[in-house]
Formats: C-alpha cells, sequence, structure tokens
C-alpha cells in the first residue's frame, strides 16, 4: 500500500487567464510559480503547497448523446479561525459576498471567484 502526502493541485478552466492570475493573487495571496520552465498555461499559482492550476477554457464539442455533467464542486483551504475572521472582514471590504455555513465540527465560507468556481475557507477551530 502507497501513501499519499497531500494534495497537490486542482486544474480549473478560466475564461480569462490574465484576470484569473490577477484575482487569486489579490483575493487569496497565491503565488504564481514555474512560469519560467511552463510558459503562460498553465498558470501555476501556489499557496504554501496547495496549486491551483489555471488552463484558458475551451469550447465543448458537440455530442448528440447528453451525458451527466462531471466537475469540481468547490475547491476548499484551511485556516485559523483567526484568518477565518480576517478572511470574512478583507472579502467584505473587496465586495465578495459569501455564504457562512456551520458544519459542527467546522465553519466555512463559500464565494466564487470571477469564473464562478465555488471556493471555500474552512477553519475547525470552532
Amino acid at each position: 500500500m502507497f501513501t499519499l502526502d497531500d494534495l497537490d493541485h486542482v486544474a480549473l478552466s478560466v475564461r480569462d487567464l490574465a484576470r484569473s492570475i490577477q484575482w487569486y493573487t489579490t483575493v487569496l495571496g497565491m503565488e504564481r510559480r514555474y512560469q519560467e520552465a511552463w510558459g503562460d498555461v498553465p498558470a501555476m499559482m501556489l499557496l504554501h503547497q496547495t496549486g491551483l492550476a489555471l488552463f484558458p477554457a475551451q469550447r465543448a464539442v458537440p455530442s448528440d448523446e447528453p451525458q451527466p455533467v462531471i466537475a469540481v464542486r468547490h475547491v476548499a483551504f484551511r485556516a485559523s479561525r483567526a484568518n477565518f475572521e480576517q478572511a470574512q472582514r478583507e472579502l467584505q471590504a473587496q465586495g465578495i459576498t459569501f455564504e457562512f455555513q456551520d458544519h459542527v465540527i467546522s465553519h466555512s465560507i463559500y464565494f466564487q471567484d470571477p469564473d464562478g468556481h465555488q471556493l471555500e475557507i474552512t477553519t475547525y477551530e470552532v
């Protein structure tokens, strides 16, 4: 049996790569890395060891058969209680609306990036 260390990254399709790079840098404090090795695509955005690989969205291939949609439901980031509270203040200051949810063992806020990807910040310090 093998053991995994951590989640490395989640790949997201975005409508405007430059806009998304700026948003993830400004709003979540992520840093773009590996551009010298990979060029413009993907835009690898990291926060410590957690990464988002941003790719330009492509048109879907038309199909005659309807298929169930398989998609990423949300991407969650963990924070301390103090940073969870600070995130709420900063999102409000930037005009980004979010929804608070009490999950009994954790508290979370949910909001969207410019492309409508749902993001979560969660704390287990309840």
